[in-house]
């Protein structure tokens, strides 16, 4: 893997709140592996027995959609009637629709827009599981649909020493167990979403493989600014960009919303220009995390500014009686201006190339 961070610190060292509740019992113990240094390749790990995914919940009665997997359902009568009003999750592209007739005022006239967009499952967290959620959700871009349930993530995860109950407070922990257990390439970025980062992952994104991000999450899921007192994941699959205009090899106009264009499936397309820095208003990421089955576009500087000041750790959770696993250097050397592109280890993308 090539990364432009520098070398990290051993990964991991417990922070614990003053009153610590009962000691949690991992699950049984994985065969032990050597130290990883560097994400190198698990391969026994590829090769473990996996146990088999839970049964899928029934299909709504809407055709071309599926219910969101809700972790924890079987155990909650108010995830249960919440999902049951909610009714099917839409289509990336429907949403994004949606999205865009509803705040249509957000989106500016003058651009023409292109929406890459790779369609996500959606996994309601159960606790501080967002990160896990989110790389889960991701891992449904890198393996089959059967993919590997989120159980074994959080096991693995807590074999290794990476969480107590599920958060991740570190990146490059993010990117090791991506590595073993989905078998998948990942980047750590460093120093932010912007600068020369900005072009990497807005090139990954539209080749249609998933970006991991930490960020504050405000009442409505959107990036803000708490100094990393509301530090949350999200998944990126997709990204709307406004341009000036559209190539003309391999788009098609959407039919119901003019301005609006999309990649023609199966047909070779002429890579965009990319916005350039500074450009207000003109990328949105679309994005998914644990709290909602929704998709959300949320304005790529808003995204880069939340990224970037993740430096403390939350009061609150301090205080709150839990355990939980925090890197040697906190919040700020965990999360902060960090993110981290994935992709199927068989795939020919490399950062900084567009292959549509």
């Amino acid at each position: 893997m090539t990364s432009p961070c520098s070398p990290l610190e051993p990964p991991i060292s417990p922070q614990r709140a003053p009153a610590p509740k009962a000691p949690i019992i991992p699950p049984p113990p994985l065969p032990l592996s050597p130290p990883d240094s560097g994400f190198p390749p698990s391969p026994w790990s590829l090769q473990a027995p996996i146990p088999p995914p839970p049964p899928p919940l029934p299909l709504p009665p809407a055709k071309g959609t599926a219910p969101p997997h809700v972790f924890g359902l079987e155990k909650s009568q108010l995830l249960k009637e919440a999902l049951e009003k909610a009714g099917p999750v839409p289509r990336g592209k429907e949403d994004v629709k949606r999205l865009l007739k509803l705040h249509k005022d957000r989106f500016r006239s003058d651009l023409q827009w292109i929406l890459f967009c790779a369609d996500l499952p959606s996994l309601i967290q159960e606790g501080p599981q967002c990160g896990l959620v989110a790389l889960w959700m991701a891992g449904t871009l890198l393996l089959p649909p059967s993919g590997i349930p989120l159980e074994r993530l959080v096991q693995v995860a807590m074999e290794r020493g990476y969480t107590a109950q599920g958060e991740m407070f570190c990146v490059a922990d993010m990117g090791r167990l991506a590595q073993e257990v989905l078998g998948c390439q990942t980047q750590l970025l460093c120093g932010g979403l912007g600068g020369p980062n900005r072009d990497l992952v807005l090139q990954h994104l539209v080749t249609g493989h998933p970006l991991l991000i930490p960020y504050d999450e405000d009442f409505n899921h959107e990036p803000c600014q708490r100094k990393g007192h509301k530090a949350h994941w999200a998944v990126s699959a997709g990204v709307l960009l406004g341009v000036q205009a559209v190539p003309s090899l391999g788009y098609a106009e959407d039919p119901e919303l003019p301005g609006l264009f999309h990649p023609v499936p199966g047909m070779p397309c002429q890579p965009p220009s990319l916005p350039e820095e500074g450009s207000p208003g003109a990328v949105y990421l679309l994005s998914k995390q644990g709290k909602s089955w929704h998709y959300q576009l949320w304005d790529y500087d808003q995204v880069r500014d939340s990224n970037l000041q993740l430096t403390d750790f939350s009061p609150s959770r301090a205080a709150n009686g839990q355990t939980y696993v925090v890197p040697t250097g906190g919040v700020r050397a965990g999360l902060c201006g960090q993110a981290l592109l994935l992709w199927p280890r068989d795939s020919n993308h490399l950062p900084g190339s567009i292959t549509i």
